[in-house]
């Protein structure tokens, strides 16, 4: 009996579309640190749950300047599905920070400080004496 080529066997399997990611890959991570991400997304959060903080963290500092500074527009509900841009991204952008391995932290950690200095810079309005300890709660 002759064996069935392969195209004639996957022609019976149910083609699954591709799906797409809601948020970016983070640019500029090696391999190595993106294992890590997924790996602690797996076991402590939810997948892309960096991807989607840094997301939002990141259109906050390159984002329109009344997000900042208007206490309107800028505050925090506390819910992060919502949309709106406080300190819920950056806190948990610090939670993966502090649960990563070191190296792989250290590599996130430019990306994220590169940002903060984007959005003090911004936002004259906002004191921080020092990128190392929260600045961000209570702000937004």
């Amino acid at each position: 009996m002759p064996r069935r080529r392969p195209s004639a066997l996957r022609g019976e399997l149910p083609v699954r579309p591709p799906r797409r990611r809601p948020y970016p890959s983070i640019d500029r991570l090696s391999g190595s640190c993106a294992a890590d991400l997924r790996r602690l997304e797996r076991t402590r959060f939810w997948p892309e749950a960096t991807e989607e903080a840094f997301w939002h963290w990141n259109a906050l500092a390159h984002g329109p300047l009344r997000r900042l500074v208007d206490p309107l527009v800028g505050l925090d509900c506390g819910i992060p599905e919502c949309g709106c841009y406080g300190a819920g991204f950056r806190g948990q952008l610090e939670a993966v920070l502090h649960a990563l391995p070191k190296k792989s932290a250290r590599e996130l950690r430019v990306l994220v400080r590169a940002l903060d200095e984007k959005i003090l810079s911004r936002a004259a309005v906002i004191p921080a004496d020092s990128l190392d300890v929260p600045w961000w709660s209570g702000r937004f």
